[in-house]
């Protein structure tokens, strides 16, 4: 009897420990799924008062460095519970640059996931009409990670714009102004080669066949492109400027165009074109030098080199500011028609006292 009675009570002490190791076991990975779920999928991004916010990470980031970026702009709650995860995911060793946007709200398995895989956003580059090609590198440099001073250095590396189609001269025709989409991490080298293709395709059938009608070249429309621009910022006149120009060049004449004297001379700023500055030894002379300078003389826009494809079919031959300053343009088919416009405007100039 004693010794049935006690393998009952074994049997239920066994029964008792046996439940509560399961309670335990129980508990225990309770306890450790709430672990990992407060680490790896509690939120933990803010953004304060914005829905989402963009982070930078350099090429040749770390995680280290990552964790910097995050903290210095207070994004993250809880950085030991992301550290954790990182290293969980293997983070360390995929580390990739780029413009990333974290959403408010974002947990930590989200975030590293997105960081890891390398799933960052496209950014907006724009760039209008730049005077030159480093101040087209100063403007790309602010939206890319490519510094102005690498876009601008490969601008003068004759080997590599020569791989291109280009030389140093011809070089500003190869940037079409628009709104490009980028990766923020884009190289020097990957934004030349993006603008290459967006050159190609922007030279489509229809603006090839206007091209051959007017026998310019790609580099020589916009290099005509880029005169006119200067001419004017009436885009309904740019087209007719544009006739003039090449009916100019039809006949052998000079282009005589004083925007090409002014960058011969290096000073955009002139108001006033003098007879000396007409005599300066330059390429870009179009009073000294027949045909078209070896280039343009500035990042033309859009709209005027579609201006030179497009040019208006008339017999103008010259043209002369207004005397009202309007920046509109006296026409005229005789050079005495001309001179008649020009003296008014000089006499204008005279009253106004703008001698330079």
């Amino acid at each position: 009897m004693t010794a049935g009675k006690n393998r009952k009570n074994r049997k239920t002490i066994l029964i008792k420990l046996t439940v509560v190791a399961i309670a335990a076991a129980f508990f225990a990975g309770a306890g450790l799924g709430l672990f990992i779920w407060d680490r790896a999928f509690k939120s933990n991004v803010t953004t304060g008062e914005q829905e989402s916010a963009d982070i930078y990470i350099p090429s040749g980031a770390d995680i280290d460095d990552v964790f910097t970026i995050l903290e210095e702009n207070n994004l993250i709650k809880n950085m030991p519970a992301l550290k954790w995860v990182a290293e969980k995911k293997n983070y360390r060793n995929n580390v990739h640059p780029g413009n990333y946007r974290l959403n408010d709200g974002m947990n930590n398995n989200e975030l590293i996931n997105m960081l890891r895989s390398g799933s960052q956003i496209l950014i907006r580059l724009v760039f209008i009409s730049q005077r030159t090609v480093e101040d087209l590198a100063g403007v790309v440099s602010r939206q890319i990670e490519a510094d102005s001073s690498e876009i601008a250095t490969l601008a003068s590396n004759s080997e590599f714009i020569g791989s291109l189609g280009f030389d140093e001269a011809s070089l500003p025709a190869l940037f079409i102004p628009n709104t490009y989409e980028f990766y923020w991490n884009t190289t020097a080298e990957q934004f030349y080669y993006r603008m290459k293709n967006e050159y190609d395709k922007f030279w489509n059938e229809t603006r090839e066949r206007k091209r051959e009608d007017i026998s310019l070249s790609r580099v020589e429309v916009s290099t005509m492109a880029s005169i006119v621009s200067e001419e004017t910022v009436k885009t309904e006149e740019m087209p007719v400027i544009a006739g003039v120009y090449l009916n100019r060049i039809r006949r052998g004449m000079l282009l005589q165009a004083d925007p090409t004297v002014k960058f011969a001379l290096g000073d955009v700023a002139v108001n006033r074109i003098l007879r000396k500055d007409l005599d300066i030894d330059s390429p870009y002379n179009t009073y000294r030098n027949p045909g078209l300078p070896p280039g343009p003389i500035v990042i033309p826009p859009v709209q005027a080199i579609d201006a030179v494809l497009n040019s208006q079919d008339h017999e103008y031959l010259f043209f002369s500011a207004r005397e009202d300053f309007s920046g509109y343009h006296r026409f005229a088919k005789t050079l005495a028609e001309h001179n008649r416009n020009a003296r008014l405007y000089q006499n204008a100039l005279n009253q106004r006292r703008v001698f330079r």
